[in-house]
C-alpha cells in the first residue's frame, strides 16, 4: 500500500494518513453559496480536493472513497440576490448548481460522491441544534439560537487564534441576545418574505456553520478522515464547525485531517472587481482559454502556497499540453509512474508531479505519461477535444516528411514550402529537424483549412 501523508492544519504537521476504515475513505469539503457563477478563486479547492479524490480512489479502490461536498442553498446572499432580481430562491439555486457543476466538469473535477444541498437536512440541523441545547453547549434567546463558545474549552486550536484576534476576524455581532460577544448562530427567525422552517424556537433558518456539520454527520459519521476547504473557512467556519460537531457528538472526533488550500492571485495581486482583475470560471472559458489548461495552471503551485494565475503562464500551458497530447493520441494501457504517484502521496505535490510529467514527455513514453497525467485530472481523451478537436495530423506529417527527403534528392522544395504554408495557415506549428516532422496545432487551429491539402 502506498504511504500518504497529509498536511494537517489542526496539527501544522505533515503526517501519514492513516484511514479510519480502508474500506470507506471520508472526505467532506465545503461547496459553494450558490448565488452567482464560480470565480476563479471558488475553483481551485475544487481542483486541489478533486485531486486528492483521485488519489484515494487510485490508491484505495474507487468503491472504497466516499467524498461529499455540499451547496450551501439557503444563505443571506441568495435572499439577497432574490429581492434584487425578482426572481423565485429556488430558481436562482438551482441554475447557480448547474453552472457550478458545468464549469467545475469543464475544469476535469469530478462529480463527488455526495452533493448535498442544504435545504435538505434542516431536520437534522434541528435535531443537532436541540441536542446541544440539552446538553448546555447552546442557548435560545429571542427567536434566535446561539452556541455557547465558553462551553467548549478548545475552541480556536484548529486556527490557534487569541480570543481578542478571533472577535476581530469575525467581526462578531455584539447583539443584546448573546451572552457573550464570540457566541454564533445555531438558528435565526425569520420574516414572512424569507425562507423558513417550523422548529422550536419559532419559525426560521439555519445559521451557516450548522449545515456542514449535520450533513457531515448523516453522510459520514460523527469521525471521518478528512475536512477540506480553502484557509478563508479555517476561521470562523471550520473553527465553529468542530465547536459544535465535538459537543453534539462526543464520543466522535469529527475530522481527522484538516486540509486547507491558500488563496489565489491575479498577476501578483489580489482579485477584486474594483482592480479589474476578476474572473468568473465561465468568462475564461467563453474567452477561449481551456478549462485543462485552467487546471494545469492550478496544479503547477503547491495547493499550500498562494497561486497567482497570470496570462503567461496560461500561455506556457497551453503550449505544454498541447505538446503532450500530440505524444500521447491513440497511446493505451500505460501505467502510472512510481514518481509521479509518490510526488502526490507526499502532500499532493501536483507542482512536482508535473516535473515528472515533463521528463516522461521528454522520453517519449506516450503510455505512461497519459497515465500518469490521468492521476492528475489531465489529457483525458475529451480534454483533448479542444487542441485540434481530436484531428490525426500523422498523414499531413508523414507527407511533409516524404516531400522533403524527395526534395532534398532534386532541390525543388516548392512542394515541401507549400505544404508547410497550408499547415501554417491552418493554425499548426511545423516543427522540423534531422529526427524528423512534428506538427503541432496552435491556438488557432482550423481543420477545414487542410481539407484538401494532401
Amino acid at each position: 500500500m502506498v504511504e500518504i501523508r497529509l498536511r494537517n492544519s489542526r496539527t501544522r504537521k505533515v503526517e501519514t494518513f492513516t484511514p479510519i476504515d480502508p474500506e470507506n475513505v471520508r472526505i467532506y469539503v465545503c461547496g459553494p453559496t450558490v448565488y452567482e457563477r464560480a470565480h476563479l478563486g471558488n475553483a481551485r479547492p475544487a481542483v486541489v480536493f478533486d485531486v486528492l479524490f483521485r488519489l484515494m480512489r487510485h490508491v484505495y479502490g474507487p468503491d472504497h472513497v466516499t467524498y461529499v461536498r455540499n451547496f450551501t442553498d439557503v444563505d443571506d446572499k441568495i435572499n439577497a440576490r432574490a429581492a434584487e432580481t425578482g426572481r423565485p430562491i429556488s430558481e436562482i439555486t438551482e441554475e447557480t448548481i448547474g453552472w457550478y457543476l458545468s464549469d467545475m466538469g469543464a475544469l476535469g473535477v469530478l462529480e463527488p460522491t455526495k452533493m448535498p444541498r442544504a435545504t435538505q437536512y434542516i431536520a437534522q440541523m434541528i435535531e443537532m441544534i436541540e441536542g446541544l441545547i440539552d446538553s448546555g453547549h447552546a442557548y435560545a434567546a429571542d427567536g434566535h439560537v446561539l452556541f455557547s463558545v465558553a462551553s467548549y474549552p478548545d475552541y480556536g486550536k484548529l486556527s490557534g487564534r487569541s480570543v481578542e484576534d478571533m472577535i476581530a476576524g469575525a467581526r462578531v455581532e455584539v447583539a443584546p441576545y448573546k451572552r457573550d460577544p464570540m457566541d454564533f448562530v445555531l438558528w435565526k427567525p425569520s420574516t414572512d418574505d424569507l425562507p423558513g422552517w417550523d422548529s422550536p424556537w419559532g419559525r426560521g433558518r439555519p445559521g451557516w456553520h450548522i449545515e456542514c456539520s449535520a450533513m457531515s454527520y448523516e453522510l459520514l459519521g460523527e469521525s471521518f478522515d478528512i475536512h477540506g476547504g480553502g484557509n478563508d473557512l479555517m476561521f470562523p467556519h471550520h473553527e465553529n464547525e468542530i465547536a459544535q460537531s465535538c459537543c453534539a457528538h462526543p464520543e466522535g472526533g469529527f475530522a481527522n485531517v484538516w486540509m486547507h488550500n491558500e488563496m489565489l492571485q491575479v498577476e501578483g495581486k489580489k482579485m477584486s472587481k474594483s482592480l479589474g482583475n476578476f474572473f468568473t470560471v465561465h468568462e475564461l472559458l467563453e474567452q477561449g482559454v481551456p478549462g485543462e489548461v485552467i487546471r494545469f495552471v492550478f496544479l503547477s503551485t503547491h495547493y499550500s502556497k498562494p497561486m497567482d494565475w497570470t496570462a503567461k503562464k496560461a500561455e506556457e500551458a497551453e503550449k505544454t499540453l498541447r505538446k503532450w497530447h500530440g505524444l500521447v493520441d491513440g497511446a493505451e494501457g500505460g501505467e502510472v509512474h512510481p514518481e509521479v504517484l509518490a510526488a502526490l502521496a507526499d502532500d499532493l505535490n501536483t507542482a512536482g508531479a508535473i516535473t515528472v510529467l515533463h521528463r516522461l514527455a521528454g522520453e517519449g513514453d506516450a503510455a505512461t505519461l497519459k497515465a500518469s497525467a490521468g492521476l492528475l485530472g489531465l489529457l483525458g481523451d475529451e480534454q483533448g477535444q479542444w487542441v485540434g478537436g481530436g484531428v490525426d495530423l500523422s498523414n499531413h506529417a508523414t507527407r511533409l516528411a516524404s516531400a522533403r527527403t524527395t526534395a532534398m534528392e532534386t532541390k525543388d522544395f516548392s512542394e515541401v514550402d507549400r505544404l508547410k504554408a497550408a499547415l501554417i495557415a491552418a493554425g499548426v506549428e511545423v516543427r522540423m529537424s534531422k529526427d524528423g516532422v512534428e506538427l503541432v496545432p496552435g491556438p488557432g487551429f482550423d481543420a477545414a483549412k487542410l481539407e484538401g491539402v494532401l
